[in-house]
């Protein structure tokens, strides 16, 4: 920066601020001394050019062209500030695509969440008392275990159908042994977790009502109402996730692909018949939260 010179008073250096600034001339101007006001610029090329428009204002500060300068400089600063706040927006944007990289902490639903599963698992004294469990249970109508599945569907549920729509829910909270109330609520804490930080606690409610609810019926429709676990939510979530971050990385949601590999795994483990497991609530929890996370990145990409 190199000063100019000096004025007398801060309106006429601030009008010849602004005369320098419409005339493409950086500068900036600051008190010195006993009512003068030192002019600075900011480019030293400028520096002959700057000196003689300061010495035009000083031989007539009056002139039109000065005056009209005025306006000229306020209209340049004003898209400055439209271009400098149009520019901050633009980094928050970037900032909100990258969101990725940062960490996320534990969800407040997921929280409670895996204390109502906690608490239900020491209620059902360790998922062994099947009298504890019966009111979380589809239903409590065992003879449909015989049944068809089309009778299931057509005739099954007769406590959903008389009101309580509940049941439709509450079997995620049941868990058969410390094994698998284990698996699911690790799972849960993250998978919970990530959607509540990335998106809502709100929408981690809708999903898991909307999962619960299908992995549950579908579940009841295959096998009958002997069934429990959070394992169709969960498997629902990863679905989820894993669609919705590779379609829409700005998202914030990602799966390692070593995890949906052991996510597949386990899943064919289980129709293998290796183990025992509510494979249609997994499947199906699965495949409604692949499509979930498919449509909702349309809006985005």
């Amino acid at each position: 920066m190199r000063m100019i010179g000096l004025l007398d008073g801060e309106a006429n250096a601030k009008t010849f601020s602004d005369y320098l600034y419409a005339e493409g001339i950086e500068n900036q101007v600051e008190a010195d001394k006993e009512g003068a006001w030192a002019v600075w610029i900011h480019a030293e090329e400028q520096l002959d050019r700057a000196k003689a428009l300061l010495a035009g204002f000083r031989a007539n500060p009056d002139a039109a062209k000065i005056q009209s300068s005025l306006k000229v400089a306020r209209d340049l600063r004003d898209q400055k500030q439209k271009d400098q706040d149009a520019y901050e927006k633009r980094l928050k944007s970037r900032r909100h695509l990258f969101r990725p990289l940062r960490g996320y902490g534990f969800g407040p639903l997921t929280f409670v969440l895996i204390c109502m599963c906690v608490v239900v698992f020491v209620l059902t004294e360790l998922g062994k008392s099947m009298q504890a469990m019966r009111p979380l249970l589809i239903s409590e109508d065992f003879a449909s275990i015989a049944m068809s599945m089309m009778t299931r569907l057509t005739q099954g549920l007769p406590e959903i159908r008389h009101g309580e729509v509940w049941r439709l829910l509450t079997p995620m909270l049941v868990h058969f042994d410390i094994f698998h109330i284990l698996f699911n609520m690790l799972w849960l804490r993250d998978l919970g977790s990530m959607i509540e930080d990335r998106q809502s606690s709100l929408t981690l409610g809708i999903l898991v009502v909307v999962f619960a609810a299908i992995s549950n019926l579908a579940q009841y429709v295959v096998s009958g109402p002997v069934f429990g676990g959070m394992s169709g939510v969960v498997y629902g979530l990863m679905g989820y996730i894993w669609i919705r971050g590779k379609r829409d990385p700005g998202s914030g949601l990602f799966l390692h692909p070593t995890t949906v590999t052991m996510m597949i795994v386990w899943l064919l483990l289980g129709f293998a018949g290796f183990m025992r497991m509510a494979n249609t609530a997994h499947a199906s929890g699965l495949l409604i939260g692949m499509i979930w996370g498919f449509l909702s990145s349309l809006r985005y990409r």
